[in-house]
C-alpha cells in the first residue's frame, strides 16, 4: 500500500489535479483536512471508502488510521489543502511513516497564493519592480518563526510578500512593513481564494487594517504586500519576447538563419 499526500488545491474542486482526483477515486481510505478541504473534493472517493475528517484528530489518531490501513493493504489518500509542501504539516507525518516503513508519495497541488493571484488577475513578478516572491507566515498561536525570518527582514528585499496565518495581526504587518514599502504600498487580502464565498479586499498599508476589520474577516485569508500588486502602473516589458534579445528558440528579428553546410 501507499499513503498519498494529496494537494487538493485552494478550494475550488475544479482546481484539483487530474492525478490527485484519480487517486481519491480509487483509494479505499481517505483522510482529509475538513477545515480547509471542501467535501466536494472528497466526494470523489469510492462509495464504500473510509472517509474521515481529520480536523478534530491528533497526529496519533491519523497515524493509527494509516497503520490500520497498512495492515489491511489499503492505499490512503491523505488530502491536504493547497500544496502539501507549504504549511501542510506533512513532515511530522512522514517521519512516523518512515519509522514504520510505510511507503508514501507526495502529489503537488495548486497553492493558495497562485489562486489568489489568479483571482485578482495579476502577475506577482513584474519586470524591474518585483522579481521575487516570499512565502511566509506569522507565529500567532502556531509554532514560532526561526530567528531571522521576520517581516522586517523580508521587507528589506522589496519582494512581493505572501503572508499566511496573519489576518489577525494586521497591525504588526502595517508597523513592520511601512518603513520599507511606504504607507501607500498596495496590499491585497484574499479570503478563501477560489471558494464560492471568496472576498477580495484591496488597500494600502495605511488603510487595509480598517478595511479588513469592516469585513469581519478573522481566518482563512492570505495577505499579499508589495509594489507589484498596484493596478495599472507603468512598467517595462520583460525580455522574454523582446525581438532585440535573441535566444535559442528565436533569432534576432530581421536576421536570416543560415543552414549549416554539412558537405
Amino acid at each position: 500500500m501507499t499513503v498519498y499526500f494529496i494537494g487538493a488545491g485552494p478550494g475550488d474542486p475544479d482546481l484539483i489535479t487530474v492525478k490527485s482526483r484519480g487517486l481519491i477515486e480509487r483509494c479505499p481510505v481517505c483522510l482529509y483536512a475538513g477545515s480547509l478541504v471542501p467535501e466536494a473534493v472528497v466526494a470523489f472517493a469510492p462509495k464504500d471508502a473510509i472517509v474521515k475528517d481529520t480536523a478534530a484528530m491528533t497526529l496519533d489518531d491519523t497515524h493509527a488510521e494509516i497503520k490500520a490501513a497498512h495492515e489491511r493493504g489499503d492505499d490512503v489518500a491523505r488530502v491536504h489543502s493547497g500544496d502539501p509542501s507549504l504549511y501542510g504539516a506533512i513532515a511530522e507525518q512522514i517521519r512516523r511513516l518512515r519509522a514504520d516503513n510505510i511507503p508514501f508519495e507526495i502529489i503537488p497541488g495548486v497553492p493558495a497564493y497562485a489562486a489568489a493571484a489568479a483571482a485578482i488577475g495579476q502577475e506577482l513578478t513584474i519586470p524591474e519592480i518585483a522579481q521575487s516572491i516570499v512565502l511566509t507566515r506569522m507565529s500567532m498561536q502556531s509554532t514560532g518563526m526561526p530567528e531571522g525570518e521576520t517581516l522586517d527582514n523580508f521587507g528589506r528585499t522589496g519582494a512581493t510578500l505572501c503572508i499566511h496565518l496573519a489576518i489577525r495581526n494586521m497591525r504588526a504587518i502595517e508597523r513592520e512593513l511601512t518603513p520599507h514599502y511606504g504607507e501607500d504600498c498596495p496590499v491585497v487580502v484574499i479570503y478563501r481564494a477560489s471558494w464560492p464565498d471568496q472576498i477580495i479586499i484591496r488597500g494600502t498599508l495605511k488603510d487595509i487594517r480598517k478595511k479588513v476589520r469592516a469585513e469581519k474577516i478573522t481566518r482563512t485569508a492570505l495577505v499579499m504586500v508589495g509594489p507589484a500588486l498596484a493596478e495599472g502602473h507603468d512598467f517595462v516589458d520583460s525580455a522574454l519576447y523582446d525581438p532585440t534579445k535573441p535566444h535559442v528558440l528565436r533569432p534576432v528579428v530581421g536576421v536570416d538563419l543560415i543552414e549549416p553546410n554539412n558537405t
